[in-house]
């Protein structure tokens, strides 16, 4: 039998596409491993068995591809920090005896996600919206159905045109991307990565060289049609009150987090609405136009109150108020859709509530906020420190 016909073909999806290999079945993953590092030309990898990065194959050199692949598999490749050849299985450590104990825990520690009871719950959810039967365009019996009574899905744009509903709830979207032919098979949520990527081996590092491979794609801002969280309500109004307090009494700023719990909200289809039942204001230097954060020697105990008490953060408060009229207890409307609802030095600091494409612009340091315009933001220029890949947007707001 020839060479050609002996061997077989993995196929490596990776960030830079799909990639084929030709490889021997009899060769060890030790020698896919490198066969990938010549390919791809990167290190630091793993690869993997399962789209969720789950299922890892690991560098062994006695292991024979053919025992777990066979000719035409997808395996998946995730950029992981150390060596790939070096990435040991982690039942060639059962072999030590005297393996250092903290060490094995790390290989045997995994990065579990637990799901909220909400998300769980949701889950479990059809997300139907039920409609009952049209007197007019209904012309069957009370126990048939038609196009005009039967349950509409949860991401039905007529219906959240008609309610008002301006964004997806999170499990909405999910199900929408799920609903087509393939069920969702190749949906992927976007890793948006604005930085260099590592180990490029076709030229000298940045700023003296990049190439297609380790450039980060430029981003075009579109507006996020999906939202985590579909609507926040507080328990009473005593609780905002208080929080207030501190304002009518000294005119300086306060800065607060926001203690709840997360539950279905029926007003949106399969929507989460965040209860608010305390606000804990931490220690802070405030004044009429800015604070400061303080070193907070007291959180832990205050998270372990919390959890006491079945509570969790579910995001913060802050005023930014300045008086109209003392005398009628007026304050000057600073945010609308006129101006802007939060400043670009907001969404910085948290970026993660404005949508995902924000979230990377501020981890990679790209995004930082302008001096006289406090609705703008500034996008960095490349320097010989720093790339920062191109970034356009659609619209523009007037």
């Amino acid at each position: 039998m020839s060479k050609s016909t002996s061997n077989f073909l993995v196929r490596i999806q990776s960030p830079e596409g799909i990639k084929r290999i030709e490889i021997s079945p009899k060769s060890s993953f030790k020698q896919l491993y490198e066969c990938v590092q010549r390919a791809l030309k990167i290190d630091g990898f793993g690869l993997f068995k399962e789209r969720n990065f789950s299922n890892e194959l690991y560098a062994n050199s006695s292991q024979q591809i053919g025992s777990a692949l066979k000719h035409g598999d997808m395996i998946y490749l995730k950029q992981i920090a150390g060596s790939s050849a070096r990435r040991p299985s982690t039942a060639s450590i059962d072999n030590f005896e005297n393996f250092s104990g903290s060490l094995a825990d790390n290989f045997s520690k995994t990065n579990v996600v637990i799901e909220d009871e909400v998300d769980q719950l949701l889950a479990k959810e059809d997300g139907l919206i039920k409609r009952g039967r049209d007197t007019k365009l209904c012309h069957h019996a009370s126990n048939g159905c038609c196009v005009h009574c039967s349950p509409m899905e949860p991401y039905d744009e007529s219906y959240l045109k008609e309610h008002k509903i301006k964004h997806l709830s999170f499990h909405s979207y999910i199900r929408k991307q799920t609903s087509g032919i393939d069920r969702g098979k190749y949906m992927v949520f976007d890793d948006i990565n604005c930085r260099i990527k590592t180990g490029c081996r076709d030229h000298l590092p940045w700023p003296k060289g990049i190439c297609s491979k380790c450039q980060p794609s430029a981003i075009t801002l579109n507006r996020q049609v999906y939202r985590h969280v579909d609507n926040v309500m507080f328990e009473n109004t005593n609780i905002v009150e208080r929080f207030l307090n501190y304002w009518r009494t000294t005119g300086h700023q306060r800065m607060g987090f926001l203690y709840g719990t997360y539950e279905m909200n029926t007003d949106v289809p399969l929507g989460i609405r965040a209860t608010v039942a305390a606000i804990y204001e931490p220690p802070q230097e405030t004044t009429r136009d800015s604070i400061k954060f303080l070193d907070d020697e007291a959180i832990n105990d205050v998270e372990e109150v919390a959890k006491a008490l079945g509570l969790r953060k579910v995001g913060w408060i802050f005023t930014d108020l300045i008086t109209d009229d003392p005398a009628a207890g007026t304050v000057k409307q600073l945010r609308g859709i006129e101006t802007h609802f939060l400043t670009a030095q907001e969404c910085i600091t948290a970026g993660y509530a404005v949508s995902a494409q924000c979230m990377a612009l501020v981890r990679d340091n790209c995004l930082v906020p302008t001096k006289d315009a406090p609705e703008l933001g500034y996008i960095r220029e490349s320097s010989d420190k720093q790339y920062v890949p191109d970034v356009y947007y659609k619209v523009s707001d007037k």
